[in-house]
């Protein structure tokens, strides 16, 4: 069974609580106590991947109509970032358009998915990446939806010195400010670029996102960050002369 078909098949919502798994409810018919009174429930990495995975289906879809309105390219960047398959597509939809009716704000469910992933800020990072590509899909982030980003990031913990890189990466892409992209300054030394550089590679690399409870469908969008972050370690090689 895929996570796609254990999201839709009622699995996600017995184990899930809260607002996602609540949603999960409607969407699938069921209806349990625990999940009506919002009570958390377990937290094994399974139930972390499928909530995970449904929270950014609801963030995603309440980013693609941040700006009031939502297109073609977005809805099409919703099924790049995640990968879903023709026969799985209109149960996905289903729980993509419910999202966007929820009359909830986003909040509650940037809350729950920050707390699933306490302290684990590389996982966060990912769904930031994919509502960034979300955004991005129709050529332009509208004011309304890079307030939208920088909010989800607060909720989960960024500052906003790391919302700055976190930007830097996914609105520049390549041509952005490398030093920027890695978290530093021009006047940083060597040592602490090249330290830098490895935490970031190491911190974005697929089998430790999957370790942490990132799903299989989602490693595309690690490996996206990944190119920009090695396109910006280049970059600072050839201006100093590093070898």
């Amino acid at each position: 069974m895929s996570i796609w078909e254990k999201i839709l098949s009622g699995v996600a919502n017995l184990s899930i609580g809260g607002p996602i798994g609540a949603l999960l409810d409607t969407v699938t018919g069921a209806t349990t106590a625990e999940t009506a009174q919002g009570a958390p429930k377990t937290e094994d990495d399974n139930t972390k991947k499928l909530a995970f995975t449904t929270g950014c289906i609801v963030l995603g879809a309440k980013m693609a109509k941040a700006d009031g309105l939502v297109t073609r390219d977005e809805v099409a960047a919703f099924k790049e970032v995640f990968e879903v398959s023709p026969e799985e597509m209109k149960n996905v939809g289903r729980l993509f358009d419910q999202a966007r009716k929820d009359a909830n704000g986003y909040e509650p469910y940037a809350r729950q998915i920050a707390r699933l992933f306490h302290n684990k800020s590389e996982v966060l990072e990912k769904l930031l990446a994919a509502l960034f590509h979300i955004a991005k899909a129709d050529g332009k982030v509208t004011p309304d939806e890079e307030d939208y980003l920088e909010h989800v990031a607060a909720l989960f913990g960024f500052s906003s010195e790391d919302f700055a890189r976190i930007r830097a990466i996914h609105m520049a892409g390549e041509q952005g400010d490398p030093y920027q992209q890695l978290g530093l300054s021009p006047e940083a030394d060597t040592e602490s670029l090249k330290a830098a550089y490895r935490r970031l590679v190491r911190d974005n690399h697929p089998d430790k996102l999957m370790a942490e409870g990132l799903p299989p469908e989602f490693i595309a969008v690690a490996n996206e960050k990944l190119k920009v972050i090695n396109a910006a370690w280049t970059k600072i090689r050839q201006d100093r002369g590093i070898t």
